[in-house]
């Protein structure tokens, strides 16, 4: 989580936008570009919109995304991949500004990212104990077949 807020801190205060190819000639990107760098759907794009977690400029019906757009698009994968909500990522980018220290920013990130993570480790002990126990079920069904083949075989 601390990446995180490290990405947003660069690119939200950075008002260097530069010239890629997925930019539109005034520095924004549009939708669809950002979507198709990304691996998203619009309607992601427009639902993160609607959630308040990107804020595109608009230009008729297009909407324009700036860096600090596609920072907080980057910080909301990498929080949902860690397994946070989007309400949570929302918290966490809401309480992030850019001419302040984000003391209160980092703690709440910290929290948050240690009590995931200990969820996570409940998880991973619990995938471990299933995957023994799948593999002891799958040993013991493997010995029964073999039993009932030699057993078939032998009374042919």
């Amino acid at each position: 989580m601390m990446k995180m807020i490290m990405a947003d801190n660069d690119a939200a205060s950075s008002n260097d936008v530069g010239n890629d190819s997925a930019e539109a000639g005034d520095g924004f990107t549009r939708i669809g570009e950002l979507a198709k760098r990304y691996g998203v759907t619009l309607r992601t794009l427009r639902f993160y919109e609607d959630k308040g977690l990107m804020t595109p400029k608009r230009e008729g019906t297009t909407r324009l995304y700036t860096r600090r757009d596609v920072a907080r698009l980057k910080l909301i994968m990498l929080g949902r991949k860690v397994g946070f909500s989007l309400r949570e990522v929302k918290q966490m980018l809401d309480l992030y500004d850019p001419s302040g220290s984000n003391a209160k920013q980092l703690k709440l990130a910290l929290e948050k990212s240690e009590k995931q993570l200990g969820r996570l480790e409940k998880q991973r002990v619990a995938i471990d104990e299933a995957i023994t126990e799948l593999n002891r079920s799958i040993g013991i069904v493997r010995t029964m077949l073999a039993q009932r083949q030699f057993a078939k075989a032998a009374s042919s």
